[in-house]
């Protein structure tokens, strides 16, 4: 719980009390700590750490897009707790292998990336929510904003992926939960 409880609030600070873009661009912070989660809580820590950030998040923002934020913080997690799986890595003590890691949080960003960015900008078009929504809701699409999600979110998750790599294998990877 307690590890739980450490990393979703970290990934809270990341989130709330940045402006907009650099959050965003903080997103690596909180792909490295739900690596960390799933190392240390096998199966599910990812998905409880970002629960617990997004959670704190959707509810101290006061914002109208806090089911948003808490929906793609959990699905975050989940997403790496799935390819942490899928890659077959756990945290050990003999360490986690770097290019498994990389290849999975790269994969896991982009599809958070993807899914994110598809809720805002590609779907609202073809279902012509923009009439029923809030238009401020929604991001315009455009190929350079697509091709900067398709770089970014691969990229971002391959910096945390040889971050948290390296931290477990430096530092954690004695450390028994």
């Amino acid at each position: 719980m307690f590890i739980i409880a450490l990393f979703g609030t970290i990934i809270f600070v990341a989130n709330m009390f940045l402006p907009p873009p650099l959050n965003y661009l903080m997103m690596v912070v909180q792909a490295v700590f739900l690596a960390l989660s799933a190392l240390f809580i096998k199966k599910t820590g990812a998905m409880y750490a970002g629960a617990v950030g997004g959670l704190l998040t959707a509810l101290l923002s006061g914002s109208s897009l806090g089911p948003f934020t808490f929906f793609f913080s959990f699905l975050f997690g989940v997403l790496v707790d799935l390819f942490l799986y899928i890659f077959k890595i756990k945290g050990t003590p003999s360490g986690v292998n770097q290019n498994r890691l990389i290849a999975a949080m790269a994969l896991s960003t982009l599809m958070i990336a993807v899914s994110s960015y598809s809720a805002f900008a590609l779907l609202p078009q073809s279902f012509n929510l923009q009439k029923v929504v809030f238009v401020s809701l929604f991001v315009q699409p455009s190929p350079m904003l697509t091709t900067l999600v398709l770089f970014m979110g691969p990229a971002t998750g391959a910096v945390a992926g040889y971050a948290t790599a390296y931290l477990w294998n430096k530092y954690l990877r004695h450390i028994s939960i």
